[in-house]
């Protein structure tokens, strides 16, 4: 007998009419034209935008992209709350709109990343000596040798930390010295030493206390003094404050139900199932908490931003954020492609970033100079200078399998193609 329950979709109700749940942010768009596109070539990437929306994957997409550095959409589709696969009708929805915040999840790894790498700029850290310099405590288990580039590029030896399955703790999350403690003490994952494997929390950690240990500072005020303000974000910052948090977009469980042995390797990565996720994910622990590697809250728009900053070697309005050089090194291949051990697929790491590839990549076909990051699940931020855009897609269904594959490929291929 067939269990119905391996074909069961999680699904949102999306209307036959979009009109009613799409919010344009008519003060940041500007003509096609403007971008070098014609106005046809953005109406086709907004359809394909739609279309991944239509697929009922996601009760919300934000979406916004810069060409030559204008934005030619910045845009939302759906709902920030009421509308999950499981919420009844009767469920009081609010609109998802271009100034929600959602979280990024591991597309923080690239703002901590670059963090990273404007203390090495100020000459505070050198980013081939050990970790050890920084942390002592870090190098006692056997982890020594293990440098700060090493971690950046995955390739730390420490890809997670053994605890059981479903032992996440959300009080954890808050208690940073214990986080820290955890880590350190931990010995090399073996076989993983100087090997790629993707540290889906524990990386984030020990890079933010390098900044804490060597600035003095906590890690969102530097974060606040570096990139916030000067890229002028609303957010963009680890958690969420208290006065934003009934804005903030839910994150669902949707789409094909996960089951073994993908299920495995993302509990590995994860430490946890990834019910259990979202379900942290969308309380006042997890918004109080400071998730280096997977917390940041921010708009698409301030996301695009931030890898605009980067296209343009560092600047913003005219203003020097960070050294071309230091942009260059934090986009260039640490590696050529190589088996990730961790998520179990082949992938290109810069000094922080996912690199695109040829002749296919996860930023779509043909796109071996672009650079960014993806977080959970098919939340995207990234830059792609061969095209010169720079791109925030966030989605809050967190759907691994099911329909919204073949638009989320057609949506990447779109952008490629008309932005050539």
């Amino acid at each position: 007998m067939i269990n119905l329950k391996w074909f069961q979709f999680l699904k949102v109700k999306v209307p036959a009419r979009l009109g009613g749940v799409i919010d344009v942010n008519e003060a940041t768009e500007r003509p096609a034209e403007d971008g070098d596109l014609s106005q046809k070539d953005v109406n086709e990437i907004w359809k394909a935008v739609e279309d991944l929306y239509r697929s009922g994957a996601y009760p919300g997409v934000s979406f916004c992209l810069r060409r030559r550095g204008v934005v030619l959409l910045d845009r939302s589709l759906g709902h920030a709350s009421g509308n999950g696969p499981l919420e009844s009708v009767r469920a009081e929805k609010h609109l998802l709109k271009t100034d929600t915040p959602i979280c990024l999840f591991s597309a923080s790894k690239a703002v901590t990343a670059i963090l990273t790498h404007m203390l090495a700029e100020d000459g505070k850290i050198d980013l081939d000596a050990p970790v050890a310099r920084y942390l002592p405590e870090f190098g006692v288990a056997g982890k020594g040798s293990t440098t700060v580039s090493q971690v950046l590029s995955h390739r730390g030896g420490f890809p997670t930390l053994d605890l059981p399955v479903g032992d996440l703790d959300p009080a954890l999350l808050l208690d940073w010295d214990r986080m820290i403690k955890m880590i350190c003490d931990a010995p090399p994952t073996p076989g993983r030493a100087n090997r790629m494997s993707y540290h889906a929390i524990t990386g984030g950690f020990i890079l933010a206390e390098i900044i804490q240990r060597v600035t003095g500072e906590s890690v969102k005020k530097f974060l606040d003094e570096r990139l916030r303000k000067p890229l002028g974000m609303k957010y963009f910052q680890y958690g969420l404050e208290p006065q934003y948090r009934d804005h903030a977009a839910l994150n669902y469980a949707a789409g094909t139900p996960v089951r073994y042995p993908i299920s495995k390797i993302l509990e590995r990565a994860l430490m946890a199932p990834i019910d259990k996720v979202i379900e942290v994910s969308n309380s006042d622990v997890f918004m109080d908490a400071v998730i280096p590697a997977g917390n940041i809250y921010a708009t698409a728009e301030e996301l695009s931003r931030f890898y605009q900053m980067l296209l343009d070697g560092g600047t913003w309005n005219g203003q020097q954020v960070m050294k071309p050089e230091t942009v260059q090194r934090a986009v260039r291949p640490a590696s050529g492609l190589s088996f990730d051990r961790t998520l179990n697929i082949p992938m290109i790491y810069s000094e922080g970033m996912m690199l695109g590839a040829t002749p296919v990549g996860i930023y779509g076909p043909m796109t071996a100079g672009a650079y960014g990051h993806l977080g959970f699940m098919n939340i995207l931020g990234w830059a792609d200078p061969t095209r010169d855009i720079s791109v925030g897609l966030l989605v809050t269904g967190k759907a691994v399998l099911g329909s919204h594959l073949i638009p989320f490929v057609k949506l990447m291929t779109t952008l490629g193609l008309r932005c050539r």
